[in-house]
């Protein structure tokens, strides 16, 4: 009689930051999240971005309409905010249920972020009207002054806008998104019992640091921005990730590019961890034994930040392993390269 492999059944997790692209893309990698996830935030910078309730109601028609039958997947919409951004629509579109948050880029940060903002002075009416309604505000936490070492652009956002930032509007609940540094987990944790601050935290950012980017050559499908950094801050990540604390949370980043434009002279930023985000984060909290805390990470801190309630269903992990799939073939010749692919995982979902 052989020992039945360890199972673990968890409320149905959130991504709390997902890039689902549009068109032959977004009909290729959704599957993958319905399958996982009750709801993802999802961002809002296509080409052109969605800045306004009318685009917001149009992109989610356009992933409702391409989610598989029987899904009960839900996307929340987030509004791209930029310089000329209407503070009256981003609370209509709030109110009819359309909007969920604001994403916040500095402008020229991170893959279609050219339209971001610009100047804090005249985003600051719409910030201050979402923090009267309640409304999130999603940021990538880096700064864009081409004189800051890549390395270092989250550690100086965090040292000198984001204290403005708060300071100015002290009621907005604020998400730094895809922290990635020591400075990152320690301002969460400084300001997190507020309630008015909290992190999404990537599977792929607990898994690698900026040393595996140049593993036996330049390795392009590990190049995200923000850019992964020393092991010391993965290792931070990781003891943020799996303590329980209510201010961290599940939001994989995963952004999928077809493998040639990651394998070209101007690679794109962006790891496609979807195929198996629940597994990956699994496995983290596997090898730091604390799978006890995992769904909470996954499933109860971001509702409770965002004001939601939990997802009623479940999903069961068993550690009996899967191979990740080598490409996911979008159509028209191209194909995208999941995270890991090729690699065993301990873990898959039942």
């Amino acid at each position: 009689m052989t020992d039945q492999p360890q199972r673990i059944t968890l409320r149905r997790p959130d991504d709390w930051h997902l890039h689902l692209r549009t068109g032959a893309m977004l009909k290729a990698v959704l599957p993958h999240s319905a399958a996982q996830l009750g709801r993802a935030i999802v961002m809002p910078n296509l080409a052109p971005p969605v800045v306004d309730t009318a685009r917001a109601e149009i992109y989610r028609d356009e992933i409702l309409a391409a989610l598989p039958a029987g899904s009960h997947f839900r996307p929340l919409m987030t509004a791209y905010l930029t310089d000329g951004t209407d503070a009256d629509d981003i609370e209509a579109g709030h109110a009819k249920g359309v909007f969920t948050a604001v994403k916040l880029y500095p402008a020229h940060a991170t893959t279609n972020s050219a339209h971001g903002v610009t100047d804090f002075d005249k985003v600051a009416p719409v910030l201050d009207r979402m923090a009267k309604i309640g409304m999130p505000l999603l940021v990538h936490g880096e700064v864009t002054d081409q004189s800051v070492d890549i390395f270092d652009r989250e550690a100086v956002f965090i040292d000198t806008v984001l204290p403005k930032l708060m300071g100015r509007h002290p009621d907005l609940k604020i998400v730094l998104e895809h922290i990635t540094t020591e400075e990152g987990v320690a301002v969460v944790r400084q300001h997190g019992p507020g309630g008015k601050l909290a992190a999404t935290i990537t599977a792929h950012h607990l898994m690698i640091n900026r040393s595996s980017i140049f593993v036996g050559g330049i390795r392009p499908h590990l190049y995200c921005l923000p850019i992964a950094k020393r092991e010391k801050h993965r290792l931070a990540l990781r003891a943020a990730a799996t303590s329980g604390e209510p201010w961290f949370f599940f939001g994989t980043d995963s952004a999928p590019h077809p493998i040639g434009a990651k394998e070209s002279a101007c690679g794109c930023a962006g790891i496609y961890t979807a195929a198996t985000a629940v597994e990956l984060y699994a496995q983290v909290f596997d090898e730091e034994g604390a799978l006890d805390k995992l769904e909470a990470f996954a499933s109860l801190n971001g509702p409770a930040f965002y004001g939601l309630p939990v997802n009623e269903s479940f999903i069961t992990l068993e550690k009996s392993g899967l191979i990740v799939p080598d490409v996911l073939d979008v159509g028209g010749n191209i194909a995208v390269l999941p995270f890991r692919s090729g690699e065993r995982l301990d873990w898959r979902l039942v």
